[in-house]
């Protein structure tokens, strides 16, 4: 049985909620792993002819490349990387992230191997405190990335959706450069920020004399939103048993679309 598989994963910069808006903060090397996203690769022994290098994976944010790992033009042994960060050009030099407003997030897949693959993404959506420890009270859905193309081209998996996660799977063949289609439709179209966090506020009255004090405490002041898009490949060869190898989920191809197994 001949199956590979390639993973990267891509996480937005910290967005730190200060008052009422949100303002980036870009925590590069900080000990909650920053902004920057490291791809990674998982092989296995394979007896396959087929090198591993073969499959290539891009993230693409509003049509421009922002990460990607692919095996080198060279032909050296060496690969092409490019760790990426979500987010960092949706707002302009300057630009607060403002609680509410609806900003353009269109994320898809490339092809860039030269062999042709089925896709699979998976998105984290969590929040962090000032200490960068994962919010549990604070709901994900408060994240709004709206996904489109649902049901068409993306399938949820939602055996494997949990609050925090959506898992999708593109069920076409995505075909190597000048093979055939070789882009995802889009998976998300764009981001808010409910602004419904901060109207979230504690007061406290104080009475000194003729005089009272009011202090009113925004309850999530200072806490940080993080998203992060982990892209997956495996080839067409052979493609049902390869995503059950690599992702432990049992599906079909026919005629080049994949379905999911009830």
């Amino acid at each position: 049985m001949k199956k590979q598989k390639k993973r990267m994963k891509v996480v937005s910069p910290v967005m730190t909620l200060g008052l009422f808006v949100l303002a980036v903060a870009l925590l590069l090397g900080s000990s909650i792993g920053g902004t920057r996203a490291a791809l990674t690769y998982y092989s296995e022994t394979y007896t396959s002819r087929i090198q591993m290098y073969d499959i290539g994976v891009t993230l693409l944010e509003n049509d421009k490349a922002i990460s990607w790992r692919n095996y080198s033009s060279a032909g050296d042994g060496t690969w092409d990387i490019q760790p990426g960060e979500l987010l960092k050009e949706m707002l302009a030099e300057g630009e607060a992230l403002a609680l509410g407003k609806k900003y353009q997030e269109d994320l898809k897949v490339r092809n860039t191997g030269t062999i042709n693959e089925y896709v699979r993404v998976s998105i984290y959506k969590y929040w962090l405190d000032e200490d960068g420890k994962k919010l549990r009270d604070l709901s994900p859905d408060l994240i709004h990335l709206n996904l489109v193309n649902l049901g068409t081209d993306w399938i949820v998996d939602e055996e494997a959706g949990t609050d925090e996660r959506t898992v999708l799977y593109y069920n076409k063949l995505l075909y190597a450069e000048g093979q055939g289609l070789s882009e995802t439709a889009p998976f998300a179209d764009s981001l808010i920020i409910d602004d419904s966090i901060a109207k979230k506020v504690s007061q406290e009255t104080e009475t000194n004399g003729n005089y009272t004090t009011i202090t009113t405490t925004y309850d999530y002041d200072g806490v940080s939103f993080r998203i992060e898009v982990e892209v997956d490949a495996v080839q067409e060869h052979n493609a049902e048993d390869a995503v059950w190898s690599a992702w432990g989920r049992r599906v079909t191809v026919n005629d080049g679309t994949l379905s999911l197994m009830e």
